[in-house]
């Protein structure tokens, strides 16, 4: 269904990593293709090492920076750059600056009610000793 999502209608959900607000998923727009993220993440944190397994992913810098991670590759990602990432390609976004990092996330196509599939490899080898 097409809809208006003003700010107020962004749901906020917090992490041990950082927040994230939903703007576009099934469950607040019945969209198919498409999950879109505001991304908040505080001086220090960073969403680990993982996967979207059937998704495609672009994360976009609006705010701030971050050491961004494809597999074992990284560079830092300041406000207007971005990084696509093809489906299943383990990746990790870490801010290691002094200033809240603020990110718009699109991920496709949608899957189920939340909208995503994660898959948390942080655990495991080489992603445990990379930071």
């Amino acid at each position: 269904m097409s809809t208006f999502v003003k700010q107020s209608d962004v749901e906020q959900e917090q992490f041990d990593w950082g927040t994230i607000g939903w703007r576009c998923r099934p469950a607040n727009t019945g969209a198919k293709s498409l999950v879109v993220m505001d991304v908040t993440l505080e001086p220090g944190e960073g969403h680990a090492f993982h996967r979207h397994d059937g998704q495609e992913e672009m994360i976009i810098i609006k705010q701030g920076s971050v050491t961004q991670f494809i597999e074992q590759k990284s560079t830092t990602l300041a406000a207007g750059d971005s990084v696509y990432l093809d489906a299943g390609v383990v990746h990790a976004s870490y801010n290691d600056g002094e200033e809240t990092a603020h990110l718009q996330v699109v991920i496709g196509p949608s899957l189920g009610e939340g909208g995503y599939g994660l898959v948390d490899v942080s655990a495991e080898e080489p992603w445990a000793s990379i930071r």
